[in-house]
């Protein structure tokens, strides 16, 4: 109990230091002297009138939504005599892999700079300054040749380096649970399990409304859709952070997206927080960084060449590029696995290893917002809580290596059949599925059904959403499955990544080869799923319909 109490005591401790730091702090003091002229604060009671005053005028709330959100990001407790270290990473075996990792990154970055001659960073001439600044909202027109650049590295490198993860200090016969685990990922971390999944995506029962179903052209409006649109006008007009977010995992209206998630984030546009974008788009037209050409070839190579995503191209340089100077996301390496690559930061001009040519999908973002601070402001919060996450070395539940597992172990105990046949003809799941989720199923999925599983990360504050289930049959018992399936199927809980394998279950039993899953449009073209009716889409896998 005693040791509950210094926890907490901590913790509060170090999130009022944190809240000291920042503009609200000295909003609220500034207001705190401005309300000693009003008439109703007395000298006898100033400490219970202010507090009412903040109430009353909505900065309490204000100050509720902050502290809320930096307990969402707060750290996985440890022992108080951990040391500092353990605070980004507790098990020393995935530190070390995430430092080797990183030196590969760096060598092969500091390999392109000798081959080429091009320094890590330099001062724009004046006159490239004057054409950056010109043509800064119409950067997509640009076509520089980017031949010799090449990327740093890409998914199935980081796969490879995850497939080989072991733990030195585990015997293979301490355990036969986990000795039976036929996937690639040959780690001993402990994964949730279906109980523990049901408990903890409640919300997602079929008892439970949600959008993306029960707005259906097969179901009146009315007995849904009105009401959840409803409830969340309400959310918004109290302003709370926690109401926000338990809302939203239901799903978000279309309309009030936008505003929901920048409540969940606590995000406002501030004319100090256009004024950093601002300081951060002038580093970008004064400094030039090697990333830049890797984020614009990036880009080029992905969302120029996607239906959906091609005409923000202007936005996502714009977004990136700042991104990759923002030092503020510094601070996110307390609790990251990663550590900062020091020898990129020129006077601090940011962080290249941010940006290495994979970096979290920010274009479904911009359906959202138009303005470039806000997005811009929606992007990092995101990445910072969330999408590093997908491209980091870790031993937490949201990670990368985690979710992998955590797929294999349902794909292979829930579709057993399916599992053996892809081992055993060299097609395992994995290799097939990581490049969804290490990008968050961006560009795989259609935009609306993407921000319908984005919704969910932040209702959950979790990344374990990408290992949520669906069920096998809708609240009216309509089969969700394409054909027949070879086993049990009331017992079908999948990873969002699995329940297109078990979508497509009876095709795939039938190919020979990776090359030839891989082939198949239905793997290699999410989005086309989408063409179907409400009932593939349920097959598909809204919502992680949880049935025992």
């Amino acid at each position: 109990m005693l040791q509950e109490e210094s926890d907490l005591s901590l913790i509060i401790a170090q999130i009022v230091q944190k809240l000291k730091g920042s503009n609200l702090y000295s909003q609220l003091e500034r207001q705190a002297w401005a309300s000693l002229q009003r008439p109703e604060i007395k000298l006898e009671s100033l400490k219970e009138d202010i507090k009412e005053f903040f109430k009353i005028s909505g900065w309490e709330k204000k100050l509720q939504n902050a502290v809320y959100s930096e307990l969402s990001v707060f750290p996985l407790p440890s022992h108080p005599a951990a040391p500092p270290e353990h605070l980004k990473e507790p098990l020393v075996y995935m530190r070390k892999a995430q430092g080797s990792w990183e030196k590969r990154i760096l060598k092969s970055l500091n390999s392109m700079c000798t081959e080429l001659s091009i320094p890590l960073a330099r001062k724009r001439p004046v006159g490239e300054q004057k054409e950056l600044l010109n043509k800064w909202n119409e950067m997509g027109t640009d076509e520089p040749d980017l031949s010799l650049f090449r990327p740093v590295y890409a998914p199935k490198d980081f796969l490879e380096v995850l497939i080989n993860l072991r733990n030195p200090n585990y015997e293979n016969g301490d355990s036969l649970s986990f000795r039976t685990h036929l996937g690639l990922i040959q780690v001993p971390l402990k994964v949730k399990d279906i109980p523990e999944l049901k408990e903890c995506f409640v919300e997602l029962g079929l008892n439970i409304g949600q959008l993306g179903i029960d707005d259906s052209t097969q179901v009146p409006p009315e007995l849904f859709e009105n009401e959840h649109v409803r409830i969340g006008q309400k959310v918004l007009a109290e302003q709370d952070s926690a109401a926000a977010q338990q809302y939203i995992r239901q799903g978000s209206p279309t309309a009030l997206r936008a505003e929901l998630w920048a409540l969940i984030l606590n995000i406002s546009s501030q004319p100090e927080d256009v004024l950093y974008y601002e300081q951060l788009k002038t580093n970008v037209i004064q400094h030039d960084l090697l990333v830049d050409s890797l984020i614009y070839k990036d880009v080029k190579l992905t969302a120029s060449n996607d239906d959906y995503y091609f005409v923000f191209e202007d936005y996502l340089y714009q977004v990136l590029l700042c991104f990759s100077r923002d030092t503020s996301v510094l601070s996110h390496f307390a609790y990251n696995s990663a550590s900062p690559p020091k020898s990129y930061i020129r006077g601090k001009l940011g962080l290249e290893e941010y940006a290495v040519f994979y970096p979290p999908n920010v274009a479904p973002l911009c359906f959202l917002y138009h303005e470039p601070s806000k997005l811009y402001q929606i992007f990092r919060e995101m990445y910072v809580r969330f999408f590093f996450r997908l491209h980091s070395i870790s031993s937490h539940p949201s990670g990368i290596v985690s979710l992998c597992l955590l797929f294999e172990t349902l794909l292979q105990t829930y579709l057993p059949q399916l599992f053996y046949h892809l081992r055993e003809i060299g097609a395992q799941p994995l290799r097939i599925s990581f490049k969804w989720m290490v990008r968050a199923f961006s560009g795989y999925l259609a935009t609306d059904q993407l921000l319908l599983l984005w919704d969910r990360i932040l209702g959950y504050n979790s990344l374990e959403i990408l290992a949520g289930k669906n069920s096998g049959t809708s609240r009216n018992g309509t089969r969700l499955k394409e054909a027949p399936l070879p086993w049990n199927s009331d017992k079908e809980p999948q990873v969002l990544a699995a329940a297109v394998f078990a979508f497509r279950a009876v095709n795939l039993m039938e190919v020979t080869s990776l090359a030839a899953a891989e082939k198949e449009n239905y793997l290699r073209e999410l989005k086309s799923m989408y063409l179907g009716d409400i009932v593939k889409i349920h097959g598909l896998f809204w919502l992680f319909k949880i049935v025992s």
